[in-house]
């Protein structure tokens, strides 16, 4: 059975890219659209509170198959997941991007000014289209504004180690779903460090614990590295070093650093024992 998370169908409508792969009573072509908006929520019913899976960020693409309610059933293009946008933060045509926010977060502002009415805050890893047009350090963009052009780099410019950019995280708020600066869930923290990287993550913790090679430990937890993903049944973890961890979490309400050692017993009261350890190699 496909996985709903990453495939658009169900019982009444799917995508016609599934035709012969599932059943449904309808199926139907997409029409692109694209995060206008600082940031989009994807969730998980066509509800303003509706539980937030994950989200989009400015300039990411997303295929609609339906419109209802001012909602929009949908997939994203960067990781492939499924759900339900508000179509007040898309827009239409997709516009090709050329640069993206390198850094942890920035503002879209109505004029080439600092002073200039801010529009909406842009988090690191979204991508713009550029205008061509440049004032007192700032260039226009399409849909959003004026940008301080220093918080800009090529969309192919790449982190060089993912758990640095993990690292400037520290302290962010806890949000399930979330990917912004403002506030992420502990595979979304993952996702996006690795993704400032160029190494494309599925977006959940169960997803994530087929990535990449297996780590051999035991009870010891000797032999760890920098860059490993620990895995729990529900929760994944970032290492920092041989011994210590990053991760956003419910427990602190934020993205917290600590040893994984004192971590373990806590972590394991709610999701039990440490599942896998995945390592990914450049």
């Amino acid at each position: 059975m496909l996985d709903p998370n990453l495939y658009p169908y169900r019982s009444d409508l799917a995508a016609t890219k599934l035709k012969g792969l599932v059943e449904s009573a309808r199926f139907v072509d997409p029409i692109p659209h694209q995060v206008s908006a600082g940031v989009a929520p994807l969730r998980k019913v066509p509800e303003p509170d509706g539980e937030q899976l994950s989200q989009a960020l400015h300039g990411d693409v997303i295929d609609i198959y339906e419109e209802r309610g001012g909602f929009g059933w949908g997939q994203m293009h960067s990781d492939g997941y499924v759900g339900w946008f508000d179509m007040a933060a898309l827009s239409a045509p997709v516009l090709a991007t050329t640069h993206k926010v390198k850094v942890l977060r920035t503002y879209a502002f109505s004029g080439p000014s600092a002073r200039a009415a801010p529009y909406f805050l842009l988090s690191l890893g979204a991508q713009v289209s550029l205008k061509g047009e440049r004032e007192n350090g700032f260039v226009a963009v399409e849909r959003a504004g004026w940008i301080y052009e220093a918080h800009l780099s090529r969309l192919a410019a790449l982190a060089e180690d993912p758990v640095a950019v993990a690292e400037q995280f520290l302290h962010a708020p806890y949000q399930w779903g979330g990917v912004e600066s403002l506030g992420l869930d502990c595979s979304g923290l993952i996702q996006t460090a690795f993704k400032a990287a160029g190494i494309h993550l599925p977006r959940d913790s169960y997803m994530q614990r087929e990535i990449g090679q297996a780590v051999v430990f035991d009870q010891s937890l000797q032999g760890l590295k920098r860059g490993d993903i620990v895995c729990w049944k529900g929760h994944v973890a970032l290492m920092t070093d041989a011994t210590h961890i990053l991760h956003a979490n419910g427990y602190h309400m934020a993205v917290a650093h600590e040893p994984l050692a004192a971590a373990v017993d806590r972590i394991g009261a709610s999701y039990g024992a440490i599942v896998t350890i995945r390592r990914l190699e450049n």
